[in-house]
């Protein structure tokens, strides 16, 4: 039985008679006076002979006789453990039945022998029965009293409960097996307990006097249902608060009815009256919503049902054929051999549903073959935007040589960028324990099959290819010992910096100038010859990132950030969005100015990042105190809007607009001003996405990172240069929510990835970024909705004050 599981017998169906243990009485017995019998007490060595009334209360009222122990006069423990057995039977007790225990001493004359009294309820405020031992604290020189409520109850106070009652609960729980016995260990621990017994009793001084009673437990727990009860109705254990878990044994069972009547809806003799099968008008609209939902959405069986009954009016509709490969039953063979002949006969989809279908949820191989053929005819542009995902959709193939394996190959063998990526990609992985060996095997044909190229164009043989990619590994590898021995010196930046450039010019003076030119793993068409060690540098920030500058045999210079000790995956997976989104928006000729410069990861904790020439909104502000006296220094134009040209102010816009939509969407969080970036131009830019898909670790973050200070820039939220901004937002908005479909699919192929914010919980993430696209409205709903987040984010006022917490931060770092 799993941990969530819950089982139980109803009270009504037990036809048992009640039946418990009285066992022994705990604590010292208050003196009798005799003094009124005549009896001298000094003399009288009076010997108390106790026994226990048991009677049954039902709903205040008793019911049947009471019961009496034997006498027992051995003290000073008073042990009975007699077994009582009432004539009542559980299915006759009521949710308020309790037992009313009285201890008497027939020693003394009858208006003295009370010793005291207690009640107990036989269910818990979860209407489950009581098992095991119960400690029952006695109302000295009181009688049991049964009514409702009880003014005997036998429960200690919970305010009054110590040390003592939580191992007395513990100790009921191992007794019932529900805690493992571990015998050398439970010696020392009841060892342990006699001696907290022990202070307990001298600092109470026994003043209380306690029955031990023992109920009787059963297979499973006891729930409290009335006789005659509909227990499909809500029943009273479900009347508080709490939720309590039951066990349906039919849970996760195919309804036999169900099952016979879809076998034969489905039944292959149907096809010659399903193929002429047209929808009505109502069934048409409900196929039409069926086939606008997100690829996240599961089909209920109605819709599955519906899709398969007009799957052949649906062949012509290229959007439908993935929603139809969700309503097979690919458990039965002549089902799913019928689907995949029909869909070699589908129209045509496109790549974006391809890349659905490599998603974990289809498993058959015809089906990921499939996606695989339509994928193929995307040129290699495209291909290199999705490679990341193809990547990572290696997981859920079913062998190491698949299809998709050796497609990914094939491609690369005719594009050096696609190898390296790919190569890359693979590389990273060989640390997951799952699928390490996929990778690996994908990495060897990838080995194999460029080696045998024969020589191009440019007279390079495939071997001298493979080695100018594995030659990048040695170079990453080699930077990484730099990082740590620069890491490793003590003082500030500037001793880091010249340490950095006394090792490329002494020790490792051979990455100076390489041997043979290296591609460089960013650009791989770019190959590079060497460091320059005057012109590199660290920053100043906790890792010590080295900024390097590499020459190009072409005479030019190429400018790089090497990170050692961070895990840039997750960088790397925005910068691929926001490169795609850019892509997307240029193809409706919008053009939004954004910066997607390159991310690498070359390692768990180490990779490359693009380096490009731009300073920090922080830093522009502490200078020039607003971002407007920034650009006039590179683009003075007096005539020109706020003193700067009309072309630097409109990049500067629109750069703000992509960025504002896309870190919405993708719900980067952590934005500050110094993870805010604005090249000379005038594009602004984000950088260091450590936090996405919500996530944040400043309380109450605006949706959109749009500070007071870059809508001054545009003239305050009241000029003509702000209402075009939210315009560029608007629009730029509604066309990525035309392609939310391939968005989710990219992501949908992460799931499996070990990027963290995706890895705590794939579904969730997946469902928050659909969340942002907000499917559910029209472009004009849109239009009005996203106004009204930017107007939310600017009258942020909180953010400004974490703004200024963290800017202390940098300032002491």
């Amino acid at each position: 039985m799993g941990s969530n599981e819950f089982r139980f017998f109803l009270s009504c169906d037990i036809n048992l008679p009640v039946t418990f243990r009285v066992e022994r009485l705990e604590g010292t017995l208050p003196s009798i006076n005799s003094s009124n019998s005549g009896i001298d007490s000094s003399t009288d060595e009076r010997k108390p002979e106790l026994y226990v009334e048991c009677g049954l209360y039902v709903d205040g009222a008793p019911f049947g006789l009471p019961t009496r122990t034997r006498l027992e006069s051995m003290g000073p423990s008073y042990c009975w453990n007699e077994l009582i057995t009432l004539s009542t039977k559980y299915r006759d007790l009521t949710e308020h039945s309790q037992l009313a225990l009285t201890v008497w001493d027939v020693s003394c004359e009858k208006d003295e022998g009370l010793v005291g009294g207690a009640t107990i309820l036989f269910f818990n405020s979860k209407n489950q029965l009581k098992t095991g031992k119960q400690k029952l604290r006695l109302w000295l020189g009181k009688e049991a009293d049964g009514s409702l409520p009880t003014t005997t109850p036998g429960k200690v106070p919970r305010n009054e409960r110590g040390e003592l009652e939580r191992l007395e609960k513990l100790v009921n729980k191992y007794e019932r097996m529900q805690i493992q016995h571990i015998d050398w260990l439970d010696r020392l621990t009841f060892k342990a307990m006699d001696g907290i017994k022990e202070r307990e009793s001298c600092r109470n001084g026994n003043s209380y006097l306690y029955l031990i009673i023992d109920f009787c437990s059963l297979e499973h727990r006891v729930v409290f249902q009335e006789s005659g009860a509909n227990f499909l109705l809500p029943p009273t254990v479900t009347s508080t608060n709490e939720l309590v878990t039951v066990w349906d044994p039919e849970v996760g069972r195919m309804n036999p009815s169900e099952h016979k009547q879809l076998k034969l809806a489905r039944s292959l003799t149907r096809g010659i009256i399903d193929r002429d099968l047209k929808p009505s008008s109502t069934e048409r609209k409900s196929i039409q919503r069926i086939l606008k939902y997100p690829p996240t959405r599961t089909l209920s069986g109605d819709e599955k049902q519906l899709l398969w009954k007009f799957r052949f009016s649906l062949m012509s509709e290229k959007r439908a054929l993935t929603k139809f490969l969700r309503s097979v039953e690919w458990s039965d063979v002549q089902e799913a051999k019928q689907a995949l002949e029909l869909m070699g006969k589908w129209e045509m989809i496109d790549v974006c549903d391809a890349l659905e279908l490599l998603s974990p949820v289809f498993e058959s191989e015809e089906v990921r073959a499939y996606a695989v053929s339509i994928l193929e005819r995307a040129d290699d542009e495209e291909l290199q935007c999705y490679l990341l995902q193809l990547v990572q959709a290696l997981r859920f193939e079913r062998s190491d040589k698949s299809r998709l394996s050796q497609f990914l190959v094939q491609r690369s063998l005719s594009n050096i960028e696609l190898a390296s990526f790919l190569r890359w990609y693979v590389f990273v992985e060989f640390h997951d324990p799952m699928h390490a060996k996929r990778f690996y095997s994908t990495h060897e044909i990838l080995a194999e099959s460029m080696t045998k190229l024969a020589p191009g164009l440019n007279g390079e043989d495939g071997s001298k290819l493979w080695h100018s990619l594995v030659r990048q590994t040695e170079l990453t590898a080699q930077l990484g010992s730099i990082s740590r021995d620069v890491g490793n010196v003590r003082g500030n930046t500037q001793k880091k910096i010249e340490k950095l450039r006394q090792l490329l010019s002494g020790l490792l003076s051979e990455l100076t100038y390489f041997e043979e030119p290296i591609r460089s793993p960013l650009a791989p068409r770019v190959l590079i010859t060497g460091i320059v060690p005057s012109e590199s540098s660290i920053f100043k920030s906790a890792l010590h990132p080295l900024r390097l500058t590499f020459r190009a045999e072409n005479g030019g210079t190429c400018r790089i950030i090497f990170k050692k000790g961070d895990d840039i995956r997750q960088d790397q997976l925005v910068v691929q969005m926001v490169s795609l989104m850019d892509r997307l928006l240029k193809l409706e000729n919008l053009d939004l100015h954004l910066t997607p410069y390159k991310v690498l990861a070359t390692g768990q904790d180490e990779g490359m990042l693009e380096f490009i020439p731009s300073r920090s909104l922080a830093l522009i502000l502490s200078e020039h105190r607003s971002i407007i006296s920034y650009l006039q220094k590179f683009h003075p134009d007096e005539h020109g809007p706020f003193g700067i040209t009309e072309k630097c102010l409109e990049t500067f816009i629109k750069s703000c607009a992509g960025y504002s939509v896309i870190t919405y969407i993708l719900g980067i969080g952590d934005r500050h001003l110094d993870n805010l970036l604005l090249r000379d131009d005038g594009r602004l830019f984000h950088v260091d996405f450590g936090y996405i898909l919500g996530r944040d670790p400043k309380p109450f973050p605006p949706p959109m990172k749009l500070c007071k200070e870059m809508v001054e820039a545009m003239g305050g939220a009241e000029s003509q240069y702000y209402t075009r901004f939210k315009s560029y937002c608007c629009e730029a908005y509604n066309i990525l929510r035309k392609s939310s479909n391939l968005i989710l699919n990219l992501f949908h192929l992460m799931a499996g990835s070990n990027i963290s914010d995706i890895a705590s919980d794939p579904e969730k993430g997946i469902l928050k970024l659909q969340e942002k696209f907000r499917l559910d409205l029209d472009d004009e709903a849109c239009v009005h909705f996203f106004q009204d987040l930017i107007n939310e984010s600017v009258s942020a006022l909180f953010p400004q004050m974490v703004e200024t917490i963290h800017r202390w931060a940098q300032y002491w770092r």
